[in-house]
């Protein structure tokens, strides 16, 4: 019988005189089906030594700063352990029951014990351990926006949920639209500062002089305009997590400011008096090789070092292929319902030719194709015409074409890409869409005319 290893830290010793320890091993060798319960008790956190995580702690303190504090520091040793806590009739209110929910519990009893409420909750913490180490996060995933089952696609996302709980920089790397930054999100919400904010930061675009002002504030007066106090984005991100979005662009002035802070988190607001200490978890994210960056002297090696504790890279989507047909019926399914569009479906050629294109734009790109199809669709069944996609990034030229035939043939197929894609990302508005493309809405109508494509459906 395998058997359930079970720690009882008591931060409150004198503050209830009931043995937690034997009642519950009582009520949880009458549960069926049996099974052996081994109980160790602390009157702290155990030294960090090699000692195995237990499958279940239970924490009895007895202030909610003080249970926080411990609940921080066990998740940063053992992030996946199943927290309960336990509160004693007269420690605690109802009120600050429910809010330390919010530190990182993942459930919680009241003494005294009941037989109806212990068992159901405890034995649903046990078995956790089992299900989170042969499930698949397919679920979660979904309702982060991550839709994958491909080996290559598993294996990144099983690492992010590996280092949520922990307080590890990390740093994500892959090409423009591999959804980046939907796995920093997902790695925040998958850990105990998922209450609090969540602050992206995209560093190509803050201007060279203006990063110290954005990232840490300025006191009142600092500069001509600072009719009063304002917080950074860092203070924002306070006990959340600041993800830095194309890490890759800061200057040389501005790495060496982000170095200076992560080096202890302290940092000090723009015409400040004293030094402010941030407790924020930094995720970084990059669509170039940094560390051919850091060779060619266009990235400090020492700002990578501090960045790159985790690493993980997102595979391009030709290299999940098998994952195409599930993100393209995800996407399909979202627009149906945005735009109130009858039910979609997608031929055999439709999905061949999904499957057989190279998506150097990624998931993004995946996305808007959904999106330009659902809106110009004028059939239930989606074909290869619908999607407009070439079968390769360029156009098929003949190498017998002559220099205008083959000009005319780029031409075309570059005003019809760029047609359909504007007309996506104005949700079929034709006078938003030829407001961006610079000309009359008369002859914008003209080219979608020739080219045979239509507004959306109202």
């Amino acid at each position: 019988m395998e058997t359930a290893h079970l720690m009882l830290m008591d931060l409150a010793p004198q503050g209830c005189q009931e043995d937690h320890s034997r009642e519950l091993s009582r009520l949880l060798h009458s549960f069926p089906p049996a099974r052996a319960i081994a109980v160790q008790t602390t009157g702290g956190l155990p030294p960090e030594t090699n000692v195995p995580p237990p499958d279940l702690i239970v924490l009895q303190s007895a202030t909610t700063t003080e249970l926080a504090t411990c609940v921080h520091a066990l998740r940063r040793r053992w992030p996946a352990v199943s927290i309960l806590g336990l509160f004693c009739v007269g420690m605690a209110t109802p009120t600050t029951v429910y809010q330390s929910l919010f530190s990182g519990l993942d459930d919680f009893l009241c003494c005294p014990i009941r037989h109806v409420d212990a068992l159901p909750r405890v034995q649903r913490l046990l078995q956790r351990k089992t299900a989170l180490q042969t499930a698949r996060p397919h679920a979660s995933q979904h309702r982060m926006g991550l839709v994958g089952e491909s080996p290559a696609f598993l294996a990144v996302i099983r690492r992010a949920l590996d280092v949520a709980h922990t307080d590890a920089t990390i740093l994500l790397s892959g090409e423009t639209g591999t959804g980046k930054e939907l796995v920093a999100r997902a790695i925040h919400y998958g850990s105990f500062r998922q209450a609090k904010p969540f602050i992206p930061v995209n560093c190509g675009a803050l201007p060279d002089h203006l990063v110290e002002n954005e990232l840490f504030g300025h006191a009142k007066g600092a500069y001509t305009d600072a009719a009063a106090a304002e917080k950074g984005l860092v203070a924002e991100a306070e006990e959340g997590t600041l993800f830095l979005d194309e890490v890759d662009t800061l200057s040389a002035s501005a790495q060496v400011k982000l170095l200076r802070f992560l080096q202890d988190r302290q940092y000090r607001p723009l015409g400040g008096a004293r030094s402010l200490h941030a407790n924020v978890r930094i995720i970084a994210a990059t669509n170039v090789d940094l560390w051919h960056q850091v060779q060619q002297k266009c990235f400090r090696d020492d700002l990578f070092y501090r960045l790159h504790v985790v690493a993980l890279r997102l595979p391009p989507l030709r290299e999940r292929p098998e994952d195409i047909p599930l993100l393209a019926a995800h996407f399909l399914h979202h627009y149906v319902r945005e735009y109130n569009r009858g039910p979609l479906q997608f031929s055999a050629e439709a999905l061949r030719q999904l499957v057989a294109y190279s998506w150097p734009g990624n998931v993004r790109e995946l996305e808007t194709t959904m999106q330009r199809a659902v809106i110009l669709a004028s059939n239930s069944i989606l074909g290869s015409d619908d999607l407009d996609l070439p079968l390769s990034e360029d156009p098929d030229i003949a190498a017998s074409d002559s220099f205008h035939k083959a000009k005319t043939h780029m031409i075309e197929h570059f005003e019809r890409t760029y047609l359909s894609r504007l007309l996506a990302l104005h949700a079929g508005n034709v006078t938003q869409a030829a407001k961006q493309a610079g000309k009359e809405r008369r002859a914008f109508q003209r080219l979608l005319h020739k080219h045979g494509l239509q507004r959306c459906p109202s």
